[in-house]
């Protein structure tokens, strides 16, 4: 096994085509895709490339995230998003919020992040995880296999 990184590979912003970036990025560092070949990427270049900003002014937090946000020590908008993407909180402590995701993952925060990300501090957002990750790979392997001749597999 080989594990090759794409050098120079640019920010993604919403609304960017990732079959073209990555098709860029692997003419720039002299690759071509081969049969086998298994494309790893991060999760967040998809969920910006999907847009999946919310800015945190356009949420209202109910009843339960404002008391969730307390124990978590979190603001009461984000633990509602932490909600809206879960099936069930596991475990809170300040700082985190354990959960199981609707996508079925466990981890903190239902994936939700502010890192990495454009930050105006007088209007917050979060990006969430991709609505749905395997019809994104999906959608990201038929585009590249049409474009190069060749569908890698893909893990996000």
């Amino acid at each position: 096994m080989e594990v090759i990184p794409l050098e120079n590979f640019p920010l993604v912003e919403p609304g960017d085509d990732l079959c073209q970036l990555i098709g860029d990025a692997l003419q720039a560092n002299n690759l071509s895709l081969q049969v086998g070949d298994v494309l790893v990427l991060a999760q967040k270049i998809v969920s910006k490339a999907e847009a999946r900003y919310v800015r945190l002014a356009d949420v209202t937090a109910g009843p339960e995230a404002i008391e969730l946000a307390q124990r978590a020590d979190k603001d009461p908008r984000q633990v509602e998003l932490i909600l809206r993407e879960s099936r069930e909180v596991l475990r809170v402590r300040p700082g985190v919020i354990i959960v199981q995701h609707r996508l079925g993952y466990v981890h903190a925060n239902a994936g939700i992040d502010k890192s990495n990300i454009p930050f105006d501090e007088s209007d917050p957002q979060v990006l969430l995880l991709p609505e749905d990750p395997d019809a994104s790979a999906g959608a990201l392997r038929e585009s590249l296999a049409h474009r190069f001749g060749v569908p890698p597999m893909i893990i996000i």
